[in-house]
């Protein structure tokens, strides 16, 4: 009887084909991954990080980010087992392990025992599309945004993040690195808000494409704006403008638990396509 080849290894450049390949079975789902890969080439300098590759009789059936996120795409039982060994014999390197519920539970009923106790745990987050025009009107004043903005943009960038994270994006030296990653955001032009009298009012990035989908986050209305209807119009403007200048799906991921977010999403017209799990660390 003829055994199964199993192996994992690190990918490279001369992979981003065949992962590519692989990815786009899922586009919508696996775009942080996709996103990744295109801009790094693989290259493990740019990565900062690595891509681990599941084999299976030489073919590439899974993949799995390894970063500041751990995400596993495309995976496999078997696959979830390797990246799960490799990823504990590492120690934990990531801040947050995420992507498919099955597969993030999968993965850390494994790493449990091998890795801190995490911060938090969000099951079960909606994976939500729209791949057509929003369903409701857009906000006319959401535009992209431009460098001469990202001084009255960061400040709501750093309430959200903590508002949503629960620890500051500032805390222990981050600024720097944060306000370059908007400072990025902006430049690429996938930062969206309406600013009334020099104040963010609604605000929402693009924090990865490929030429499939984006992935949207960072959703925030001002705290004294809310209910008013300004969110569900600056994520129609968002889905507008997006699918005209960035991809033709929009995606994004929200908690369970977060029921105005979710109707938000709703009269916008996104749909769930999955379901999620972020366990932050």
């Amino acid at each position: 009887m003829l055994r199964t080849q199993r192996s994992l290894r690190v990918l490279g450049p001369a992979d981003l084909d065949q992962a590519l390949t692989l990815l786009a079975r899922d586009p919508v789902v696996n775009v942080v991954v996709d996103h990744r890969a295109r801009t790094t080439r693989l290259q493990p300098r740019w990565l900062n990080g690595e891509v681990w590759g599941y084999y299976e009789d030489g073919e590439l059936l899974s993949v799995c980010h390894s970063a500041a996120n751990l995400v596993p795409a495309m995976a496999t039982e078997r696959a979830l087992e390797h990246f799960a060994a490799r990823a504990a014999s590492q120690g934990r390197r990531c801040s947050t392990l995420l992507g498919q519920a099955s597969d993030v539970e999968a993965m850390w009923s494994r790493l449990r025992h091998a890795w801190p106790a995490p911060r938090d745990i969000r099951r079960n987050q909606p994976h939500l599309e729209i791949s057509g025009p929003p369903a409701v009107a857009p906000d006319p004043m959401v535009h992209q945004c431009t460098p001469g903005e990202v001084d009255v943009l960061y400040p709501a960038c750093v309430a959200m993040y903590t508002e949503e994270v629960g620890v500051s994006p500032e805390s222990h030296g981050g600024a720097a690195l944060y306000r370059a990653r908007v400072v990025q955001l902006v430049s690429r032009g996938w930062s969206f808000a309406r600013i009334e009298d020099g104040r963010v009012l609604f605000k929402a990035e693009v924090a990865a494409a490929s030429p499939y989908a984006c992935q949207v986050q960072g959703v925030y209305v001002a705290p004294d704006r809310r209910g008013e209807g300004i969110g569900t119009a600056g994520m129609a403007a968002v889905v507008d403008l997006a699918r005209r200048h960035i991809a033709p799906v929009i995606s994004l991921y929200v908690n369970e638990h977060n029921h105005s977010a979710r109707r938000v999403y709703e009269h916008v017209g996104f749909r769930q396509t999955a379901s999620f799990t972020t366990i932050m660390f």
